[in-house]
This record gives C-alpha cells, sequence and structure tokens, in this order.
C-alpha cells in the first residue's frame, strides 16, 4: 500500500492517537461497537411533509433524522431548498418526536445559526475542501459530519477533518459515499476498500451514504449491507413518504413502508459483524 503523511492529520490519526474515538450526541454514540442510522428525507419540502416522515421514522426506532434546508444544486433553475424557514421546522420537529437533527450546511454565513438550533452538521462533498466553510464548523461543539469530494482522495480527506479538528472542534465523523467514475451505470462509483482503509488510519467513527452513490433506491439496501459488512459505524439513508413526488433526489430515496425489511437486513449483517444496530427501544 502506498504511504501516507501521518504528521498532515495527526489529530486524527491511529499511529498518534490509537484508541478509537466514540462521539456522543445525547442518547447516541458514534463509535465502533454500535450502527447508528440517520434517516429523513433529502429535501425538506413542507411542515407536513417533514412531520409525516419523522414519525414513521421515530416508529422505527430511529434516532437521528436527517432533512436539508440548503441544497447546492447542478442546475440553478432545480429546487435549492427552504433555507431558514427549513431550519425552523426541523428544529421544531426534532423537539416534538424527541429526535436527534441532522442537516447540510453551505455556507459560513449559515453555521452559526444552525449550529444552535440543528444537533448535527454535514459538510456536503462538493464543501469537502471549502477551507473556510471547515473553519467555521471547527468553531462549534457540534457533531460534523464530513462527506468525501467528488474525485478525493482518502488523505484528501482526512487532511479535511484535519482543518476542523484543528480549530478546535473534535466530533468529527467521517463519511464515504463514492467518487465520480466512467461507469455510466453507477451514479457514483463507490470503494469497498475505503472503510477498511480509513479504519487503519483514522481513530474518527465512519459512516456510509448507500443512496448517492447508486441513485435508485433498488440498489440501496445491496450496498448499504456492503458497507456495514466493511466496517462502518453508520449509514446516512434518505427516506421519503411519498418518493415519486420529491422535489430532489426522488429516484433513489426509500419509501418509509421500505424501512422495516431495511431494517432488518442491516441486522442481520451488523450481527455477524459482532455489533447492533442502535435503536430507540419501542
Amino acid at each position: 500500500m502506498n504511504t501516507i503523511n501521518h504528521e498532515n492529520f495527526k489529530l486524527s490519526s491511529l499511529k498518534h492517537n490509537p484508541t478509537k474515538k466514540e462521539i456522543k450526541i445525547k442518547n447516541a454514540v458514534f463509535g465502533p461497537n454500535e450502527i447508528q442510522l440517520i434517516m429523513g428525507p433529502c429535501a425538506i419540502e413542507s411542515e407536513k411533509q417533514l412531520e409525516e416522515i419523522a414519525n414513521e421514522v421515530k416508529n422505527f426506532g430511529i434516532k437521528i433524522f436527517r432533512a436539508c434546508a440548503y441544497k447546492p444544486r447542478t442546475h440553478p433553475y432545480s429546487f435549492q431548498g427552504m433555507g431558514e424557514k427549513g431550519i425552523q421546522i426541523l428544529s421544531k420537529i426534532g423537539e416534538k418526536y424527541d429526535l436527534i437533527t441532522e442537516t447540510e450546511v453551505t455556507d459560513t454565513r449559515q453555521v452559526k445559526m444552525v449550529s444552535e438550533k440543528i444537533d448535527i452538521l454535514r459538510i456536503g462533498a462538493r464543501n469537502m475542501q471549502n477551507f473556510e466553510l471547515l473553519k467555521e464548523v471547527g468553531k462549534i461543539n457540534n457533531p460534523v459530519i464530513l462527506k468525501n469530494g467528488l474525485s478525493s482522495t482518502i488523505e484528501e480527506h482526512l487532511n479535511a477533518a484535519e482543518h476542523i479538528l484543528s480549530k478546535g472542534n473534535p466530533n468529527v465523523i467521517l463519511c464515504t459515499r463514492g467518487i465520480r467514475g466512467f461507469e455510466p451505470l453507477e451514479r457514483f462509483t463507490y470503494d469497498a476498500l475505503s472503510i477498511p482503509i480509513l479504519k487503519t488510519l483514522t481513530n474518527l467513527p465512519i459512516i456510509a451514504d448507500p443512496s448517492h452513490p447508486t441513485g435508485n433506491k433498488e440498489l440501496v439496501l445491496p450496498l448499504a449491507r456492503a458497507q456495514i459488512a466493511s466496517g462502518a459505524d453508520g449509514l446516512l439513508v434518505e427516506v421519503h413518504n411519498n418518493p415519486y413526488q420529491a422535489l430532489t433526489d426522488s429516484k433513489q430515496q426509500l419509501n418509509t413502508n421500505e424501512l422495516p425489511n431495511f431494517i432488518e437486513e442491516i441486522k442481520k449483517v451488523a450481527q455477524a459483524t459482532n455489533r447492533k444496530i442502535d435503536l430507540t427501544k419501542k
């Protein structure tokens, strides 16, 4: 295997800090023993839509509810999200259903407001090397999920995390979501080795996104199985109560009525790796 300079990411390097990190947020822990499922719609579309999905997710024991108010889109005329109003809705519904909330930030000017209302902030693939944004989320204490970039290397992903850690925020969770490849039948190419390699390099928790690489909900479960089998500490999954009418990523979002089977199948793989899915006890 090619060598890597651990001095460039010494705060998260397993070589320098050999104890695997656990990141606690309310009643959930990201770490090597339990697997977190982060579920919810790609985008916040209305309060009614979000509440219906939150209710379903809660009923299945999911602790962490994801939904985006800010949507960086390839096409300027696509739905861009509800912005601050969406954050207000997500915060309100999170409190009502006692769910940990998670959302993406896309601009330094959003960080303070969002961090005061939402539990976990996410840096998306397009912003993995937005260094000013990385520094800004480094100034807060909320857990930050950092996705790998569209064409980034593993070392670049780790270096991006170091920007956050070096500013004082120790609560960084890496998320693998594939990179842009040449295969037209894959939305993004997911490297099955990325998680095992990261596990040998960093003490940070590592979760995986099975929704974006596939772009097809029929492929989400097979990929999710592989991600858990390879050691992922959690999954970031898009779920909608009516995916075919979703304003963003309609083809890759699971329907809420598909969750029981999805969760049961993931449980089997978790058990085979001597771990368990962290669900709220009913």
